[in-house]
Parts: structure tokens; sequence; C-alpha cells
């Protein structure tokens, strides 16, 4: 189904900007790939959406806090306008004046809502947790 390919493609392209953009600390960007009704949930903390995302987002763009990342994309699902997307998610944050970065790694789920043609992350869930400091540090 070409359809179901195009919007695949369409939802790999948005992991891949996520990724690019949080790198690049680029706040306008990600809220670009969310919709105004987005909802996060992470573990310890209450459930929270853009406002809290663009402000926590500014914040580690001011503080100079350098983000790395690589997603496994194992599951895409599309259901109409909506999706769905299961991956395995490694990110590092080092703070300037540290020479380790903070890992963590996990599972994330993702769903999706087609929004003005567009996908956008609509909730999403991470079981991110501490991990292991990378190869070559000890």
């Amino acid at each position: 189904m070409e359809f179901a390919v195009d919007d695949e493609s369409a939802i790999r392209q948005l992991v891949a900007t996520w990724l690019s953009a949080t790198r690049a600390g680029d706040t306008e960007t990600l809220l670009d790939l969310m919709t105004d009704d987005v909802v996060f949930l992470v573990a310890g903390q209450e459930p929270f959406g853009r406002e809290a995302f663009a402000r926590a987002s500014r914040e580690q763009a001011e503080a100079s806090v350098v983000f790395d990342g690589a997603s496994e994309i194992q599951e895409i699902r599309i259901l109409g306008d909506w999706a769905y997307l299961r991956t395995r998610l490694r990110v590092s944050a080092t703070r300037p004046g540290t020479e380790l970065p903070m890992i963590r790694s996990g599972h994330t789920l993702s769903i999706l809502r087609k929004d003005a043609g567009e996908w956008r992350i609509a909730r999403d869930a991470n079981l991110l947790v501490a991990a292991g400091a990378p190869s070559g540090h000890s």
C-alpha cells in the first residue's frame, strides 16, 4: 500500500528530525513536531505538555547542555490519521565542565496524529533509565 509507505517514511523522518533538532538545541523545530495538546510521560514525574517541554528545552540550551542520541525504531503501526511508534532510545547529555555524559537508555512508545497533513507527536512515554558510560570511558 503506497499511502502507508509514504506515511511510514514521514514518521521515520520525524524521528530523524527530532534527533537532529535535539542535538542542535532547536526548541522551535521540536515544538513543531508535536501537537498543541501533546502529553509526555516520564518515570518519576507528573505528565507534562508543550509549555513545560519548551521551558525545559530552552533552559538546557541556555545552559549549553550537549545532547546526542540514537533511536532504533522497532515498530510502526499506522491506523488512518493515528499511528504508534515503539523505539529503543539512547540519549547522552553532557553539561559544561563535566567530562562524562549522563546516559539514559530504554524503550519509548509514542502516539502520533496527522495534524494539517503532517505527522506530529501527540503522546510520548519513555522508560529511559541511567545507563553505563560509553565505551572508551571508565
